[in-house]
């Protein structure tokens, strides 16, 4: 089985996303084959075939042409799954591909199970598994849902080129919009999760943030319950962030929400579930209420 990878280049830098596309192949036991739109500066270390387009010609963003050079490459490879990064270049370039296919997409895995792949539902507070009823298939993968996996190696490298007629014009990027709290600055977070049971008890968890001079962090059930404001979500609808220390309060830890802050220094969990999936990637958790644990923490530390 073979899968071809749809590596991401920005303003001349590799994104670190793409080893992700690697831990995946791994996972599913895949033969991996790499397509980028780059330079030969930006090539990964990686010892097997690897298509490179050229970025001074054929832009950062061209959808049209990019799907053109991907078909070849999928030829050419024989590859059986074409993989992208759930991210605003694969949700755009993938249903181009498997609309010129015809074959099956599968957006936003999270997991795979028993050959399948675990897709979110319901807001992404439930989830599905779901197999490709075609030979090839399209996926786009959750980011930070498989792990960074960098093989090693110089690729044999074959270069692409296509021409199509486009009326469209890459000008750049721009800036996202700035939030009232930057929480990618902040040196310790203090997250509420849905498990701290009402909006009426997020100011027990500002409260410790404050103490330790933190910032005040929500999950996305919160935000999505107007708890807190959107400014303050974590995760990848909200903000990454990699603060010295992170305390999860009542977070159970979906996907969406490991991948925002999974690069802190030093994660605490307090939840009365001793299974949350948050422990998975806590350095310490700590299984009680937290609605009696916090107040006591915080009297502790103010």
């Amino acid at each position: 089985m073979k899968a071809l990878l749809i590596g991401e280049c920005r303003e001349g830098k590799l994104l670190e996303s793409t080893y992700e596309l690697f831990g995946f192949a791994q996972q599913f036991g895949a033969e991996p084959e790499l397509f980028i739109v780059g330079s030969e500066g930006q090539l990964p270390a990686f010892s097997g075939k690897l298509y490179l387009a050229d970025a001074s010609t054929a832009g950062e963003y061209n959808p049209d042409l990019h799907r053109e050079m991907v078909l070849q490459a999928v030829e050419k490879s024989g590859a059986e799954y074409v993989v992208f990064i759930h991210s605003s270049y694969g949700w755009d370039l993938a249903p181009r591909v498997a609309a010129k296919l015809k074959s099956a997409q599968v957006s936003e895995i999270m997991a795979l199970k028993d050959g399948a792949f675990e897709v979110g539902c319901c807001n992404a507070k439930m989830r599905r598994t779901v197999k490709p009823a075609t030979a090839k298939a399209v996926l786009t993968i959750q980011s930070g849902a498989f792990p960074v996996l960098q093989p090693g190696g110089s690729p044999q490298t074959e270069k692409l080129s296509a021409s199509v007629s486009s009326n469209l014009e890459f000008t750049g990027y721009e800036p996202a919009e700035a939030k009232d709290v930057d929480l990618a600055k902040a040196e310790v977070i203090v997250t509420a999760g849905r498990g701290i049971g009402k909006k009426e008890n997020v100011p027990v968890i500002h409260a410790l943030a404050k103490a330790l001079g933190g910032e005040l962090g929500a999950s996305r059930p919160v935000v999505d319950a107007g708890w807190v404001e959107h400014s303050h979500q974590v995760g990848t609808t909200g903000q990454t962030v990699s603060p010295k220390l992170y305390i999860a309060c009542g977070v159970s830890g979906a996907i969406q929400h490991l991948a925002g802050m999974k690069k802190s220094d030093f994660i605490v969990a307090v939840n009365k579930d001793k299974d949350a999936p948050i422990g998975e990637i806590a350095d310490v958790l700590v299984v009680a209420d937290v609605m009696q644990f916090v107040p006591a923490l915080t009297a502790r530390v103010a």
